[in-house]
């Protein structure tokens, strides 16, 4: 018996440790945003083809004094991009003018938008570590 709980515990022990291995954690830090009015509304996306058509995961960020924070926990090592807008009116909606965004946008790695949105080279990186960390300015 005493064999048995034994092992059931070192088992665990290698479970979680593996799990811990497997999932970390992205810091991500924004600035220049114009101002402090709306918020922040941030996609995490898990690959190329779901890149600005289906988030991965969602976070919405508060704004102060032109910057925001937010981390991604628990997130299983891969490759991931992230795409941010500031809702300044609050409606949940980027708000655009002939499909050009009128409100502030970024992607991580400050991937440019030139004639279009930016592409998932530009903006991917991988998350090998416990923490990794993205700043973006908008």
């Amino acid at each position: 018996m005493k064999k048995i709980m034994t092992l059931s515990v070192f088992f665990c022990f290698l479970v979680l440790t593996a799990q811990e291995k497997t999932r970390g954690r992205i810091q991500l830090q924004i600035d220049n945003i114009a101002n402090d009015e709306g918020q922040l509304l941030i996609g995490l996306y898990d690959s190329e083809t779901n890149w600005l058509n289906k988030i991965y995961v969602g976070k919405v960020a508060a704004i102060s004094n032109g910057t925001a924070a937010i981390s991604f926990e628990n997130i299983p090592l891969g490759v991931y991009a992230i795409s941010v807008f500031h809702d300044e009116d609050n409606n949940g909606k980027l708000k655009t003018f002939l499909g050009i965004p009128t409100e502030s946008t970024g992607s991580s790695n400050n991937a440019p938008a030139r004639f279009g949105p930016p592409k998932w080279e530009d903006a991917k990186f991988t998350l090998t570590e416990k923490t990794v960390y993205q700043e973006i300015t908008l």
